[in-house]
């Protein structure tokens, strides 16, 4: 799903069974009739730590008519498209924010609309897999299922509208703006957000296609995970894992689960350090127009993740250095730890998102202490004009903000005791 769909190769041909199906409609079925009926019922809410707020169960989307949704986009115009995948295309249309009835452009509410391809083998299970889960649970982080339509063999889905398109978009689409870090930082802690209440809900989700295309922006860079087409509820009964028809995008699948089907939820673990490297380097995933050797990033990119001065060559450019340095070799460090081979070693995503929060705290209190006005007299009084290097500026800063440097090799500890890699 999403508003911008990528066209990332798929490491299966077919969609594996999706549970819980309901049998599918006779042709010709009355256009009002629910075929998604039994699919998003409710059920006790997800028992979770708060890793952000906004999680609910949803019970109030709506069955739309194909001809609603005709009218909203204007026919499908070709020029309403957003985007394009393997599902069918994504169209922008309106509708009233009141009453979700079709309206004229710019007039009430935008929304993406996604309609299968005709030739779309993947189309009936996507469809059903995607109003199973969202309409199941809301969170601030996963993008909003509004309503459905199943009607004349085509299956239609309709999201709320997300402004800035996908992650993937703007890290490599060319004459795209460059993401700065702090955006960056913003984007993957959401994402983070996103995979945790997924991960910790009362029936674990495993969403086994992390990708850039698939984390969608808001008009704030709020992120929001689309596209639960290959999402799969976690292992029952104390098991490890599920075994199941190893599908995904190539560059982002988990080894253990091409290798063997056997799919963790950890196996999303390592999907989202290949998205968090993808965001430090501004490179793809696996790209084979560059040089022999470094078509696939995770298999290039390692050895250089664990030293600092390695590291700095292969970041994005386009941060044109505006960056910590210390909070990306502990970003580039956290990226090793997901991409362990072995999923035991991987660190939960529970684990993946304090981490992430607490080194973008540190950045935050050490640009905070830099502007202000105590760290502006200091550089004064030792004869500097800018924010050059001071013998005393850790410890400085740990007096103001109540962190303390302990070394590199250490990480910072910070006020409440927990330790940032």
């Amino acid at each position: 799903m999403g508003n911008c769909c990528g066209g990332a190769r798929q490491v299966g041909s077919h969609r594996s069974p999706v549970h819980t199906i309901p049998s599918s409609p006779e042709h010709g079925q009355h256009k009002h009739t629910n075929p998604a009926k039994g699919v998003g019922e409710k059920r006790k809410a997800p028992e979770r730590s708060s890793n952000g707020g906004g999680d609910s169960i949803s019970s109030s989307l709506k069955a739309f008519t194909l001809a609603e949704l005709k009218s909203a986009t204007r026919n499908f115009r070709p020029d309403s498209v957003l985007g394009e995948g393997g599902f069918g295309c994504v169209y922008k249309g309106w509708i009233d924010e009141n009453t979700l009835a079709p309206s004229k452009v710019g007039i009430g509410m935008p929304v993406a609309v996604k309609k299968s391809s005709n030739d779309s083998s993947q189309g009936l299970l996507e469809w059903q897999a995607e109003v199973k889960f969202l309409g199941k649970f809301t969170h601030a982080n996963l993008v909003k299922l509004i309503g459905y339509c199943w009607e004349e063999r085509q299956y239609l889905l309709v999201y709320e509208y997300m402004q800035k398109g996908s992650l993937e978009s703007h890290l490599f689409r060319k004459g795209a703006e460059p993401l700065s870090w702090e955006v960056r930082m913003k984007i993957a802690i959401g994402a983070a957000k996103g995979l945790a209440f997924l991960h910790t809900s009362e029936k674990q989700v495993i969403y086994r296609d992390f990708k850039a295309s698939n984390i969608l922006l808001d008009g704030n860079y709020n992120a929001k995970l689309s596209d639960f087409g290959l999402a799969k509820f976690g292992p029952i009964d104390g098991a490890s894992h599920i075994t199941t028809r190893v599908m995904g995008t190539h560059g982002y699948a988990a080894p253990e689960y091409l290798a063997t089907g056997h799919l963790y939820v950890r196996s999303d673990v390592y999907g989202f350090g290949v998205v968090l490297l993808e965001m430090l380097t501004g490179l793809k995933a696996v790209d084979t127009n560059r040089p022999s050797g470094q078509h696939n990033l995770i298999e290039w990119a390692k050895p250089w993740l664990s030293d600092k001065k390695k590291l700095r060559k292969i970041l994005d450019p386009r941060l044109e250095n505006q960056y910590p340095q210390k909070g990306a070799f502990q970003l580039a460090q956290m990226v090793q730890k997901c991409l362990e081979h072995d999923p035991k070693n991987r660190p939960s995503m529970e684990d993946v998102l304090e981490r992430l929060e607490q080194v973008n705290l540190m950045m935050e209190r050490q640009k905070e202490f830099e502007t202000s006005p105590f760290y502006q007299k200091s550089n004064v009084i030792e004869g500097r004009s800018g924010g050059g290097h001071s013998p005393h500026r850790e410890q400085v800063a740990s007096n103001t903000t109540g962190s303390r440097a302990v070394g590199s090799s250490q990480g910072r500890l910070l006020a409440s005791g927990q330790k940032a890699y």
